[in-house]
């Protein structure tokens, strides 16, 4: 496509320059587009046979007298456009208009070099812009706009002038496809930006959860294996399975019902251990679909602020709650506990903010949690929808 690009970019500079009795320049275009064509597929065979490392810098060397060729070939059209300029009795404006197209060219293909290949070879450009090839942006539309916006004030000296015509006729849609094509591009970085912003933030908190949680579950693990060290076994091996999820499965985008809620089962499990008195705990399961994707790590939240603000607090007829089901696409969490009123701080903590974070960031305008504390019951219900 590049090569193809150069053919007809050469091949229209020769029709141009040869139809406005430019030899010298018109001649060095013709002879650039046939090299054009014969050298194609010599480069392709070449980059064929040759390694991928030795074809990228013979194509850095390419790039670079390629560029040298253009630059000698504006410098050439500007002094011969120039010539013609200045003893042009006819076609006077059309040679204007060459004169600064050729020396807009020379400083283009000046610049691209300077930052491309001497500059280049300092190291910090090397760190920074890795096997990149760094155009002068802002020179590059300061012309392209300046040329518009010239052509549209002098259109009234050259609209029957046929060579006008046809070159605003090439040039005001190629500039607006350049524009729109520059637009796109950014905001395709601004949504890429965002999207890696809102990833970065989500692992950040999916990091976040349940790490006080294992070290409270070691400590009871110690007088375990002294007290009943086939008890202390099993519950090890829960806890291998419960850090396995929260290390590895945790930093998933989404992961199934079924492990989101063997993962719930084995948090209760373990709770259950660390305390000497009774808790009431039901866990309602009605779910159609286990194989159903959810973001990981999602209900336990929940279910640690009931034992934290709840059993923790309670000295005894403390109760967990808990129904999760599921219909077509809908997910439905519901948990409920009781607490102490004098230790309410169910609605506070990093825990809360940081699901309802996870909530917005994930699934926007698709979930709703109710949170509600009355008298001594505190409810949460969770209601996502996966369409």
């Amino acid at each position: 496509m590049v090569g193809l690009g150069l053919f007809l970019f050469f091949s229209i500079g020769a029709m141009i320059t040869l139809n406005l009795d430019m030899e010298v320049t018109g001649v060095l275009f013709m002879c650039a587009a046939f090299g054009t064509i014969v050298y194609l597929p010599l480069f392709w065979l070449f980059t064929r046979k040759k390694k991928k490392a030795t074809s990228q810098a013979w194509f850095r060397k390419e790039v670079f007298w390629l560029s040298i060729a253009i630059g000698f070939l504006g410098l050439i059209g500007t002094i011969e456009a120039y010539v013609f300029l200045a003893g042009a009795i006819k076609s006077y404006h059309n040679y204007l208009i060459l004169t600064v197209l050729f020396a807009e060219l020379l400083l283009f293909a000046a610049a691209f070099v300077y930052i491309n290949f001497i500059k280049s070879s300092t190291q910090q450009y090397r760190i920074n812009n890795r096997g990149k090839y760094l155009f002068p942006t802002q020179l590059y539309w300061l012309f392209a706009i300046g040329n518009g916006v010239a052509l549209i004030l002098f259109n009234d000296y050259w609209s029957e002038d046929q060579f006008f015509l046809i070159f605003v006729s090439f040039y005001f849609p190629v500039l607006f496809f350049l524009m729109v094509r520059w637009m796109l591009d950014q905001i395709r970085t601004i949504i890429n930006l965002k999207n890696e912003k809102s990833k970065t933030e989500l692992m950040h908190l999916q990091s976040q959860v349940n790490p006080h949680f294992f070290f409270n579950i070691l400590n009871n693990l110690y007088g375990w294996v002294e007290k009943d060290p086939q008890k202390a076994q099993e519950l090890i091996l829960k806890l291998s399975d419960m850090m396995r999820y929260s290390i590895y499965d945790g930093q998933k985008d989404f992961v199934t019902l079924e492990e989101e809620i063997l993962y719930l089962k084995n948090y209760i499990e373990l709770h259950k251990m660390r305390y000497l008195k009774k808790i009431g705990i039901s866990f309602n399961i009605d779910i159609q679909e286990m194989a159903s994707k959810v973001m990981p790590l999602l209900f336990i939240i929940l279910l640690e602020n009931a034992f934290k603000h709840g059993v923790e607090n309670l000295r005894e007829n403390a109760y967990i709650k808990i129904d999760i089901s599921n219909k077509k696409q809908e997910i439905s969490f519901f948990i409920e506990n009781n607490f102490d009123p004098e230790n309410d701080r169910q609605h506070t903590g990093i825990g809360l903010k940081n699901l309802k974070r996870r909530l917005e960031l994930v699934y926007p305008n698709r979930h709703t949690l109710l949170l509600s504390a009355k008298e001594n019951i505190y409810k949460a219900n969770l209601t996502i929808n996966l369409a």
